[in-house]
């Protein structure tokens, strides 16, 4: 079995991200609270300067490269918020970054990673994509995963030691899921810091990799469909999947109309402009709160790279 992150491991990970990565607030929502008829905490990671999480990991992991591995440069797959994370803290270090995405990325994803200075490759498919990248890996590039790596699971714990440090009491915390890598980390973080709270993932129908994963027992490929694009990994991994099978109280899926709901929601209710990936999180909130009708709630607010 793959071992868990340990808070030891995201305590690194702050100290190496601190001065470089924004330590995004942890508010209370009125809006959000009196929508859901709970307290409301919101974790607004939309803040960073690329406009998610995801720069956190990809700072841990540039910053632990030896200095022949900065010398050879960084390679990334992503259509999204990995991909802008990675070129954007690759050109703050130095470092050389190319970013291969499928053609059907957005053209702001793609016009932002080039604004960054990095070299952008696009393939007819994300097959293609993967299949580009090792052979930029067998020349001597170095891969910075989005979620297959200690590193950037550590790197997307911050975000949960952070909450548990800032927020007031809660009692379960939504974390949406793509490749898995920030729930593991906020759910590993929390673990520790707030024994009992209850962390639940949540999908959309057309990218539910950490889903199938589940049902089948270890990661499987499965076919996206979901609009969503940043929550469309084509598979998860064992090491994640081993986090969400330990420390997560279960994966609830929604559909895309319901995410893209959740996100006017935000919009007129909690007065953040986020993408679907964290919309998704309030359907699926009032199916916990049927649950738990006393819940008090922690809302990671992922992205907002719309």
């Amino acid at each position: 079995m793959s071992s868990l992150i340990g808070l030891d491991a995201i305590e690194a990970a702050a100290r190496e991200i601190d001065g470089h990565v924004v330590r995004t607030p942890t508010v209370p929502s009125p809006g959000l609270s009196a929508l859901l008829g709970v307290p409301v905490t919101a974790k607004l990671e939309l803040l960073q300067r690329t406009g998610s999480f995801k720069a956190r990991g990809a700072t841990v992991k540039l910053r632990s490269l030896t200095a022949a591995e900065r010398a050879a440069g960084v390679v990334a797959v992503s259509g999204g918020n990995h991909a802008i994370a990675v070129a954007d803290t690759a050109a703050g270090l130095g470092i050389a970054a190319t970013v291969v995405m499928p053609e059907a990325a957005s053209a702001g994803i793609v016009a932002a990673c080039r604004a960054t200075g990095a070299d952008v490759r696009l393939t007819p498919d994300i097959a293609g994509a993967f299949a580009l990248v090792d052979t930029l890996r067998a020349d001597g590039l170095t891969l910075v995963h989005p979620f297959d790596d200690p590193r950037v699971i550590a790197g997307a714990g911050t975000v949960g030691l952070e909450l548990a440090q800032d927020a007031g009491p809660l009692t379960d915390v939504m974390v949406s899921i793509g490749g898995g890598g920030l729930i593991s980390g906020v759910a590993a973080a929390l673990a520790e810091l707030r024994p009992g709270v209850r962390v639940w993932g949540v999908e959309t129908t057309g990218a539910e990799a950490m889903s199938a994963a589940l049902r089948g027992g270890a990661p499987t490929t499965v076919t996206l469909s979901s609009i969503v694009t940043s929550l469309s990994a084509p598979a998860v991994s064992e090491l994640t999947l081993a986090h969400v099978r330990k420390l997560v109280e279960e994966v609830l899926v929604v559909s895309d109309e319901e995410a893209v709901r959740g996100s006017r929601d935000l919009a007129d209710h909690a007065k953040v402009w986020a993408e679907p990936a964290a919309g998704c999180l309030l359907p699926a909130a009032r199916r916990v709160l049927e649950r738990h009708p006393d819940a008090r709630l922690g809302l990671v607010i992922c992205g907002g790279n719309v």
